[in-house]
């Protein structure tokens, strides 16, 4: 009788931690997205709501000539390119999935993507965001993308 109630009490204890795991993977999502909602609207104010300050950005790509680049900057950066963006340009950055990992307070989202630029291909990568909860709210603390043309499924 004592094996079956431990059992069952590690049973109903793994459901409720799945379900707590599950319910802040969605919150972090959510805050992924709501940061690319504001991208494609040109919305500086909401992309920040998302962010911890400012933070580091990086990208690895490829260059002409072959040569592996990382190029380092600061998010005041985007977030200046999203507020000069001319209205003319529409930026399409297609999320294709979510790979989130949770411990604490700490979180990384690994998300897949193609890039269209007025609606045309432009290119594809992974973006690694870093996040950090703090006091109870999940903000971007850094963001790292690939960038390259071959090997794209659109």
């Amino acid at each position: 009788m004592v094996r079956i109630v431990v059992f069952l009490v590690l049973l109903i204890a793994g459901t409720v931690n799945a379900q707590i795991k599950t319910d802040e993977q969605a919150v972090v999502k959510k805050t992924i997205e709501t940061f690319f909602e504001g991208f494609h609207k040109g919305d500086t104010l909401l992309m920040k709501s998302t962010m911890l300050d400012k933070f580091t950005t990086q990208t690895a790509f490829k260059n002409r000539e072959g040569k592996d680049v990382l190029v380092t900057e600061n998010s005041s950066k985007l977030i200046k390119a999203i507020a000069e963006r001319p209205e003319s340009q529409k930026w399409d950055e297609r999320l294709l999935d979510f790979k989130i990992q949770i411990d604490g307070n700490m979180a990384n989202v690994w998300t897949p993507y193609e890039f269209w630029f007025n609606g045309n291909f432009s290119h594809c990568g992974v973006n690694s965001f870093q996040l950090f909860k703090d006091n109870g709210t999940w903000k971007i603390i850094y963001l790292i993308d690939t960038r390259r043309k071959a090997g794209c499924n659109q």
